[in-house]
């Protein structure tokens, strides 16, 4: 059987919103972070060197990169399901997505949490101010401004069709992370269809089953 090492607050669980939408059976091994770090533990290292999440194993083989799990399930028990068909514009469309989430999207995202968490750590009296106020200039001239030139792009494609890639597809499932991302980090009270967009993925009772087989999950920070 498929089984799925899932990190808590982690990229693992649009792959366990993808097994619950194709209805494919899998277990879940959990790990959890460290609650100072909040890096992943040890034991990951021991199912993947790079002790990163998302990471599946079936019939011995190890998967790893969000990306890659995805293609491999929907080859091998997708049946067709969740993508358009191979030659369309539209699998082009979900060809892109499914890469553009984890390259170009994720980017400002990890440097808004980055920098965000530098702001705040704990530092010697004389040095805090610095580091707040670097933290600070480089978020206000780079980081924002890229963060909202992506939200924005996202927006506007969402104006062509009601999902990435025509109708709903693991496409959709791998923008969930960058999205949800950007919306613990900034306002989306100017991003109408992003909201509309996080409120259908969040009633799907397949993400609803996601929830309940990985636990809480926030990304907040």
């Amino acid at each position: 059987m498929l089984t799925v090492h899932h990190l808590n607050n982690s990229r693992s669980q649009r792959v366990l919103w993808l097994l619950e939408e194709l209805g494919v059976p899998y277990e879940v091994v959990r790990y959890e972070r460290n609650p100072k770090t909040m890096l992943a533990p040890e034991a990951l290292r021991r199912i993947h060197p790079l002790g990163k999440s998302p990471v599946i194993t079936e019939d011995g083989q190890t998967i790893a990169e969000t990306g890659a799990i995805i293609q491999y399930i929907l080859d091998r028990h997708g049946k067709g399901r969740l993508m358009p068909e191979r030659g369309s514009p539209d699998y082009l469309r979900f060809v892109y997505w499914l890469h553009y989430a984890e390259g170009s999207a994720m980017t400002p995202l990890l440097l808004k949490l980055i920098f965000r968490r530098v702001a705040e750590q704990p530092a010697p009296f004389f040095v805090r101010p610095i580091l707040r106020q670097v933290a600070g200039r480089v978020q206000q001239v780079l980081v924002d401004p890229q963060l909202a030139l992506h939200t924005g792009y996202w927006e506007n494609e969402l104006g062509q069709s009601s999902w990435f890639a025509g109708d709903f597809t693991a496409a959709d499932i791998q923008m969930s992370f960058p999205v949800e991302a950007a919306a613990s980090r900034t306002s989306f009270a100017s991003y109408p269809r992003l909201k509309d967009f996080l409120e259908r993925i969040h009633a799907r009772p397949a993400y609803q089953r996601a929830l309940e087989r990985g636990g809480a999950y926030s990304l907040g920070g």
